[in-house]
């Protein structure tokens, strides 16, 4: 059979803050090298493990406004006082271009995607309980007392939303949430949509050799 055009992957991952969502994004980058990340823009200060360019590319809220007058984003979104951005024309490229794509985003940001990118899965990664999430969130020793109580409260609005996602994933054994994304991964890879000709293409290498009626 000849060789036919394969589009990307989108895997769009979603979680309250502290859930693991990060780390679960970076194994996965680290598993598959034809992943590639979708880069965010924000607005927030780095932390002490992140770097420019490479886990966000980190902007004054100028230009950030600047970028959302000219549509420059796929979504964008205000979250725990910081903005947040996905470049539209990037990913758009790389999907064509037959790269699968990892967003990392909050729960605005991924309704924002369901226009944007129909074709995209999305998987919503839940903490264990409400508990196990508070002590993550302190473990992480980042945040203030006002940012973790922000967080918590955020966390249930975002819980509220994960019913329309595709699938779920609990974060309760890190090592069993990573094997259960990559399934997921593997099988959005396989979807019918990502080789829209294949079916096609095959079909008409059977015809010709048919014999006349």
């Amino acid at each position: 059979m000849s060789d036919y055009q394969r589009n990307g992957a989108a895997l769009v991952l979603c979680a309250p803050s502290g859930t693991g969502k990060t780390t679960l994004a970076r194994r996965m980058l680290a598993e598959y090298p034809r992943i590639a990340f979708s880069i965010s823009y924000t607005t927030r200060p780095p932390r002490p493990d992140e770097t420019n360019g490479q886990d966000y590319y980190f902007v004054k809220p100028e230009r950030f406004r600047e970028l959302v007058e000219q549509h420059y984003f796929a979504e964008w979104a205000m979250v725990h006082g910081f903005y947040y951005g996905t470049p539209l024309a990037a990913a758009m490229r790389m999907l064509e271009e037959g790269k699968d794509l990892l967003f990392d985003v909050d729960v605005q940001g991924a309704a924002q995607l369901k226009n944007t990118l129909p074709s995209a899965y999305f998987v919503f990664v839940l903490p264990p309980s409400r508990s196990s999430l508070e002590q993550r969130l302190r473990q992480r020793a980042s945040d203030s007392e006002e940012d973790i109580r922000l967080r918590l409260t955020n966390a249930l609005l975002e819980l509220k939303q994960a019913a329309w996602f595709n699938t779920w994933v609990v974060n309760d054994d890190p090592d069993k949430a990573f094997k259960d994304l990559c399934a997921i991964y593997q099988t959005a890879c396989l979807h019918p949509m990502r080789s829209p000709n294949l079916l096609q293409q095959l079909v008409n290498e059977f015809e010709p050799s048919l014999p006349e009626p």
